[in-house]
Formats: C-alpha cells, structure tokens, sequence
C-alpha cells in the first residue's frame, strides 16, 4: 500500500498478502481510501462489490470480527511502518521489508527491483543498492537483476529491526498462531 504526495513522492506504508485485504475502509464504514495498492507479485486475487462486501459482513459476524483483528494488525503494520522509517538503518529497514514480503511470498525467491525495494523504504536507489550489498556480503539474500532469494531467513530476522517482530508477534496474538506458524501455506 502506498500514499503518495502532492509533489509525486510516494512511500510503503503497508504490505498486505494473501493473509488480508485491500479495502478497509469498507470495513470501517467508508467507501474512499486515498491509498494506492500495488501487485508486486505473481498471485490469485479475488474482488467483490462493496454492496456484496457489506452484505458478507452483516450476515456474518465472525467474519466481521476476523477482519477487525486483520484490521488491527494492519494498523499495527502502518504505525511500525512510520516508525521504522524515521528511526532505523536502511539495512534494517530492508531486511524488514524482505522479511514481510517473503512471508506473503509462494517460496524463497522473489521479483523486485532496487527502484521498487526504494519506493517501499522511502529512500534513494543509491541507499538500497548499499543495503542490498550488505545484505547479500553477509551471506543472508542473493540479489541480481531484480530478483531477490532469501537464502539465510533467521540471519535476515537477526539483522532486522525490532519492527518485523513486534508486529509478528502481534499477528501470532491475534490469530492465535504458534511461533513460525503462516496463517497461510507457503
């Protein structure tokens, strides 16, 4: 998910997978979202209308519920998100993002490019090619012609930030998921 800015500039301020859904302001009774959602991957998305949508809710209170906790994590995710942009290393920063885009991955390798991975982290190209380099010398992603392969998952945790585990732990919390568990298959 990424807003942009009257000047053109845009930034992540969320990622959802497989695991959630584009469109919260549904849920919260809203029908406008001034965020911008991107595919960054290949995948199976499914839409539905917004009357359809509302209907699903009202008939189904467990599904209402199981969106709120989705939405909660959610805004968890966006408040990290600003956080760790402002206040961590880009290195950290990008094994963040890694490790959240390989959890909504479908195996260990990925498309992305050093201008997509510098939208995500509100940075400079430049920035992601050094933290990238770093990344990859350390043994924990290979990184060449826009595709990335985590190859070391528990070094890329240790070098990230606090912020992947917090909101890690909070979506293991809500969803009543074991430590490593997906609520998803990979």
């Amino acid at each position: 998910m990424l807003t942009t800015l009257e000047d053109g500039d845009s930034a992540e301020v969320g990622i959802v997978g497989n695991e959630g859904l584009v469109g919260l302001p549904l849920l919260l009774d809203d029908d406008r979202d001034d965020l911008e959602a991107v595919v960054q991957g290949p995948g199976e998305g499914f839409q539905m209308s917004a009357e359809a949508f509302r209907e699903a809710l009202d008939r189904l209170p467990s599904l209402r519920r199981q969106l709120n906790r989705y939405a909660l994590l959610h805004h968890g995710q966006v408040a990290r998100t600003a956080a760790c942009n402002a206040c961590h290393h880009v290195e950290q920063r990008l094994a963040r993002w890694l490790l959240m885009a390989h959890d909504r991955a479908e195996n260990d390798t990925f498309t992305m490019t050093h201008e997509m991975l510098a939208t995500m982290l509100a940075v400079r190209r430049a920035g992601v090619t050094v933290a990238a380099g770093t990344l990859q010398k350390a043994g924990l992603i290979r990184y060449s012609a826009g595709r990335i392969t985590i190859t070391d998952r528990d070094g890329l945790e240790s070098a990230s930030c606090e912020c992947y585990g917090v909101v890690r732990r909070a979506r293991d919390r809500l969803f009543g998921l074991g430590p490593g568990e997906l609520p998803y298959q990979r």
